[in-house]
């Protein structure tokens, strides 16, 4: 959608956006200026139902009072404070508050600023402590493939997205287990896919190529979001988890987008019923207002690495805004409205009209699957043989243009709106999406 800006058009040559065709959107614009509640408004002055939460990340719904007014307090009272060899009040509180929504024992959190140093921190945490226990040869690092962890060098080392992965020099340690995708026996499932659970096997082939004596941990997604919603086989979380305690090895989940409420409770680990030992979060945690990340430790990886003389730095690895004040301000306030209004577990409520109104879209034109898991869903299309993702990128223009906003993977649409949805606006949601498809060539 190309907006006519007059004479106060933006110069748009300066800023090299984030995973973006920088010169196909710079050809054509599409620009968010203000946001409330469940839309956004374009600089045409469009209203755009917010179909993504944001980027995985506004789940409250966008300028939530409660979270501006803690942000301006706490820019009033206190800015900024070390958190190296000094301390504040506010990520003393924040973390005592997050330990209460917790699964079970994921009680000692390290704060970052973005999904990626929560990764990176979580990988440092494996290999310190297999170290302080005497296990300093497990270097190794797990992930799987299709597998989406941040850009740092060691998210995408053990990410499984080609494209994040070939310009960059990458880990010499990490390695992958295959993805659960299986397109021909899962296609059009409802929540958790009947097949697959055995994929949980290819750690043992890991294990048999490397030794267990050697692998530090395997870190993947509860459900996969980047690669497009690919929630896990029945059966699949609770092998992987009874593998990496037959051999020793820490299991790692990245609930940068599946915790918060998304899968209708604090984290994906209680509603899929499977406790890791570390833990990634981000975006949710401060509604998208303020970048910030946690990675919960569980209690005995934390007292693992922290022993040893008093006096001595136990973990030498930290962020400058690691528990920033006004961060941490807007993640209570943020925790709060959780609460408050029912958040974490909101989607229990939501989940059948949700799945109802994304599986109504099968019939239409391209179609070749549909997935959905709390409030998270993905329509895939089949792609043009001459021009892989650009029937996804069309949707993506298209719905935008007709009011609502998604994200585009490729030729698989994804979805993920805020938390407060109403039942009117699941169906506004896919009235536009289904429009739109069936005017896709």
């Amino acid at each position: 959608m190309s907006a006519d800006y007059g004479d106060n058009r933006p110069d748009l040559a300066a800023f090299w956006m984030p995973f973006t065709a920088n010169r196909q959107y710079k050809d054509a614009p599409r620009l968010l200026v203000e946001a409330s509640g469940m839309y956004y408004r374009t600089a045409d002055g469009d209203s755009v139902l917010d179909g993504t939460a944001g980027l995985w990340c506004c789940n409250l719904g966008h300028a939530r009072e409660e979270i501006t007014e803690a942000v301006a307090r706490q820019l009033a009272t206190l800015d900024f404070a070390p958190t190296f060899q000094m301390g504040h009040p506010l990520p003393f509180r924040l973390a005592a508050a997050l330990a209460e929504f917790a699964p079970p024992g994921l009680d000692r959190i390290f704060f970052t600023n973005s999904g990626s140093e929560s990764v990176d921190t979580a990988l440092k945490m494996a290999l310190a402590y297999h170290r302080a226990r005497g296990e300093g040869q497990r270097v190794r690092l797990i992930g799987r493939e299709k597998g989406y962890h941040g850009v740092g060098f060691g998210g995408i080392s053990v990410g499984g997205l080609v494209n994040n992965r070939r310009t960059y020099l990458t880990l010499p340690g990490a390695d992958h287990i295959a993805h659960t995708f299986d397109l021909a026996r899962n296609a059009f499932s409802r929540g958790l896919p009947e097949h697959g659970a055995e994929k949980a096997d290819e750690v043992e082939r890991l294990v048999a190529l490397h030794g267990a004596e050697t692998i530090a941990a395997v870190i993947v997604e509860p459900v996969a979001g980047s690669a497009g919603v690919l929630p896990p086989p029945k059966g699949y979380l609770e092998r992987l988890r009874a593998l990496c305690d037959r051999h020793g090895i820490l299991l790692i989940f990245d609930e940068v987008i599946t915790g918060f409420g998304r899968l209708g409770e604090p984290f994906g680990a209680q509603a899929l019923g499977v406790t890791p030992d570390i833990m990634t979060t981000a975006k949710g945690i401060t509604n998208g207002a303020l970048p910030m990340g946690a990675v919960f430790a569980h209690r005995k990886v934390h007292d693992a690495i922290v022993q040893g003389p008093p006096a001595a730095i136990e973990f030498f690895h930290g962020y400058t805004y690691s528990g920033h004040p006004v961060a941490c301000a807007a993640a209570l306030a943020s925790l709060e409205v959780y609460r408050r209004d029912g958040l974490f577990t909101r989607v229990k409520s939501l989940a059948s009209p949700w799945e109802d109104g994304i599986h109504a879209l099968r019939a239409k034109p391209n179609v070749i699957d549909i997935r959905n898991i709390g409030l998270m869903g993905a329509v895939e299309l089949a792609p043009r043989a001459d021009a892989p993702g650009a029937r996804g990128y069309e949707v993506l223009v298209r719905a935008l243009k007709a009011g609502l906003l998604i994200r585009a993977t490729g030729d698989i649409i994804a979805l993920s709106p805020p938390l407060i949805i109403s039942e009117d606006e699941i169906g506004k949601l896919f009235d536009i999406l289904g429009s739109v498809l069936d005017d896709l060539a």
